[in-house]
């Protein structure tokens, strides 16, 4: 148990802590459940403030575009699906109350494939549902990173 601790603390990993955000208060706009869990992973792991007013804010986080699409991948002998593809794509940007951008429109664009069985549709259905949720997990800690490099000039 010792070597193993030791192992782990020798390589250089360590937890991810709290996010340095160069900003001390952000609004958030855009798609509510997306809103939801970005403002949850900002109070979760920073120190800036998220607030309901965007003349309250710093800086305002426009959730842009938030999209899922299902793109057949490939198909049976006899013309049935047997693979498909999940996209999850968001766009967003960065600006201060003065219109100022500190990140410029961006998209995430995160993909899963997954085989698909007629016989199974219910389950399969479930499993596109977790894998859009962690997808969209995944984003919301992809879009605090990219806040983290912003260049905010005080």
């Amino acid at each position: 148990m010792a070597f193993v601790a030791l192992l782990v603390a020798s390589c250089g990993f360590h937890l991810r802590g709290q996010a340095t955000l160069p900003f001390d208060s952000i609004y958030i706009s855009g798609s509510q459940v997306f809103v939801t869990q970005i403002a949850r992973a900002v109070r979760a792991g920073s120190q800036a403030r998220v607030t309901t007013n965007p003349k309250d804010a710093q800086v305002t986080l426009q959730i842009l575009n938030e999209l899922r699409e299902r793109v057949i991948l490939s198909l049976s002998a006899i013309g049935r699906v047997r693979e498909i593809t999940l996209r999850y794509r968001v766009s967003f940007r960065l600006t201060d109350a003065k219109g100022i951008e500190y990140i410029p429109t961006s998209e995430i664009v995160l993909r899963r494939d997954i085989t698909y069985s007629d016989a199974d549709v219910l389950g399969k259905e479930q499993e596109e549902a977790l894998l859009y949720r962690d997808m969209q997990s995944d984003a919301v800690q992809q879009v605090v990173r990219r806040l983290q490099s912003a260049r905010i000039d005080s």
